[in-house]
């Protein structure tokens, strides 16, 4: 069985086929769905296919690329309903930075009180982290350890093989894989997974982007995640089962420990 720890079911690209996309997955051996809470536009969204599929969960959060949204978002709300299990995503990215040198500090700046806001949201309700890191593995690592996140913990969601954040492992840190350990271009990834312990690794989609292998181009979706662990397996040289073992049980430590019971 797998967990997609990370999918965009709220997105507007499922809206017409939510239904078979979620049938094809569990036929695949997709066991449970988290969305993650990057759009406050569509949070509502993701809270009602939680409230009607008892296998699908969702998060809480503002993605770097939203934090204007970030005032408006009441934490609160959300955070307390039995489907919410972290927080998140949240994060640094510096990918798409624009302006002069100071307009840029200022924008990181920003970025980063929202990230270490919703920090301590997270520690507040003891809720694991769905941490978002792109071009900006120091501050945000920094930020991380500066923060004691590593009390609540998380996922380095779509892990960019930085080996900077390899240490995250000893704070409680997970490594979310995705469709990209497939790509022909992923070869830091590739050489980087071994090292990456088996304990702290995690499956993901972030579909509809980031298709694996040989369906680029197409909407990702969550019944790919067998091509992701298949390219695990191979990278590893260990079987399929053993990676979907491995996954999942990460997973539900992560981020269903002690909850499950609390919604029975």
């Amino acid at each position: 069985m797998i967990i997609d720890t990370h999918i965009h079911l709220d997105d507007e690209r499922y809206r017409d086929d939510l239904e078979e996309v979620l049938v094809r997955a569990r036929e695949g051996g997709v066991e449970r769905f988290i969305i993650p809470g990057a759009d406050p536009s569509t949070l509502s969204r993701a809270v009602e296919i939680a409230e009607c599929y008892e296998d699908v969960y969702f998060a809480v959060g503002v993605h770097p690329y939203d934090i204007n949204s970030f005032e408006g978002l009441d934490f609160a709300k959300y955070v307390g309903h039995k489907k919410c299990v972290a927080i998140g995503e949240c994060g640094m990215d510096y990918f798409r930075l624009e302006g002069n040198d100071a307009e840029k500090e200022a924008k990181k700046k920003r970025q980063a009180e929202i990230f270490k806001a919703q920090i301590a949201i997270a520690k507040q309700y003891k809720k694991p982290l769905i941490v978002h890191i792109r071009n900006a593995s120091h501050d945000a690592k920094r930020i991380l350890l500066d923060t004691n996140a590593g009390d609540v913990g998380g996922v380095l969601h779509c892990f960019n093989a930085d080996d900077e954040l390899l240490s995250l492992a000893e704070e409680n840190f997970y490594f979310g894989i995705g469709g990209v350990v497939t790509f022909k271009n992923a070869k830091k990834l590739v050489n980087i997974l071994p090292r990456i312990p088996k304990e702290k690794l995690i499956i993901e989609t972030d579909g509809p982007y980031l298709t694996p292998t040989p369906h680029r181009g197409e909407r990702n979706e969550p019944f790919y995640t067998i091509l992701v662990a298949q390219k695990m397996a191979e990278i590893l040289d260990i079987s399929i089962q053993e990676i979907e073992n491995i996954t999942t049980k990460n997973a539900l430590k992560l981020f269903f420990n002690g909850f499950l019971d609390k919604i029975a």
